[in-house]
C-alpha cells in the first residue's frame, strides 16, 4: 500500500533514550500531521508511561508500541464490508465538496462491487454539470454498470428518486447516487442534498441506506471541518478519505473518525482503480511506518 510520505518519525528516535523533550518534539510532529491535539496528546501520555527513561534497542521497538496504540485507536472505526450494505438493492448517496474526487470515486467503488459479481447502477444526480454526467456515464460503461440520468437541470432529487426505483425493479445490488459538489457552507445546496435523500426514500422504501461522505486526505483539517458540518446538516454513515498517496499527512484519519466517531469505509492511495481500498487499520498501520 502506498501511503504517507510525511510521517517523518526515523530521525526522530535515532537516540538510544526517550526524555520528556523528545517526547513534546514527538507530539508535534503529530499534531503537524493533522492528528489533532487531543490524540496527539493521548498518545505522548501512553508513550510517557511506558517508555520515557528506558533503554530503546531500536527503532522497530518504538515503532511496534506506536502500532499498536495507534491501531487500539482505529479499532471501532474499521466495519468488514459484509457488514455494511446488507439489504438489497442498497442505496448509497454520495456527498461531498468540489474536487474531492467524488465521481471518479463512485466509478472506483462500482469497479470494486462489480468485480466481487455484484450488480451496480449509477444515478447522475448532479444535473448542474453536463460533464459530472457524461463522466459517470463513462465509468458506468467502462465497468458494465447500469445509468440513470435525467436532462440537464432537470431537480436532483428526481433522479435520486429514478435510481431507487431502478435498482428496485432491476434487482440491483447497488445503487451509487452522484451529487453536486457543494461547500459545506451553502445552505441552499444542502437542503437539495437532503431532499435526494427524502425522494430516494420514495423511490425504494427505506433508502437511502447509506450517505458516504467523500473527503480530501490532502485538506486536513479543513477536511475535518467539512466532515463536520455535512454530519450534522444531513447525517452521515461513513468516510471515503482521497488522495492519501500524495501530500496527505494522513493524519486526518485518526481526528475524522475520534470526533464523529463515523467509519472509514475506504480510503484512495493512488490514481488507478485499484488504489481504492477497503479500509484495514493493518495494513493502514503498517504503511503509516514503513
Amino acid at each position: 500500500m502506498k501511503l504517507f510520505k510525511n510521517f517523518q518519525f526515523s530521525n526522530l528516535f535515532s537516540k538510544k533514550k526517550i526524555d520528556e523533550n523528545l517526547l513534546n518534539k514527538f507530539e508535534e510532529l503529530l499534531i503537524e500531521s493533522d492528528v489533532g491535539t487531543e490524540i496527539a496528546s493521548d498518545i505522548k501520555e501512553k508513550f510517557k508511561k511506558e517508555k520515557i527513561g528506558k533503554e530503546i534497542k531500536d527503532e522497530k521497538e518504538i515503532f511496534n508500541f506506536l502500532g499498536e496504540q495507534i491501531s487500539k485507536i482505529l479499532t471501532p472505526y474499521e466495519k468488514k464490508l459484509d457488514d455494511l450494505y446488507k439489504s438489497s438493492p442498497s442505496i448509497i448517496v454520495v456527498a461531498g465538496v468540489n474536487g474531492v474526487g467524488k465521481t471518479t470515486t463512485i466509478g472506483k467503488l462500482g469497479k470494486l462491487f462489480k468485480n466481487d459479481g455484484k450488480k451496480i447502477v449509477f444515478g447522475a444526480a448532479d444535473t448542474f454539470r453536463a460533464a459530472a454526467i457524461e463522466q459517470l456515464e463513462l465509468w458506468s460503461k467502462k465497468i458494465g454498470a447500469d445509468f440513470v440520468k435525467s436532462d440537464l437541470g432537470t431537480d436532483p432529487a428526481s433522479v435520486g428518486y429514478k435510481t431507487a426505483k431502478f435498482a428496485e425493479e432491476n434487482k440491483s445490488d447497488l445503487a451509487f447516487i452522484d451529487t453536486a459538489g457543494r461547500l459545506h457552507t451553502q445552505n441552499n445546496l444542502m437542503e437539495e442534498l437532503k431532499k435526494i435523500k427524502r425522494v430516494a426514500g420514495k423511490g425504494l422504501e427505506g433508502s437511502p441506506h447509506e450517505t458516504l461522505l467523500i473527503l480530501d486526505g490532502s485538506q486536513g483539517q479543513n477536511a475535518l471541518a467539512q466532515a463536520r458540518e455535512f454530519n450534522a446538516a444531513i447525517g452521515v454513515d461513513g468516510l471515503c478519505v482521497t488522495k492519501l498517496d500524495g501530500s496527505s499527512k494522513g493524519g486526518i484519519i485518526f481526528a475524522v473518525a475520534e470526533e464523529l466517531k463515523l467509519p472509514i469505509r475506504y480510503i484512495g492511495v493512488g490514481e488507478s482503480a485499484e488504489d481504492l481500498q477497503p479500509f484495514n487499520r493493518e495494513e493502514f498501520v503498517t504503511a503509516l511506518f514503513s
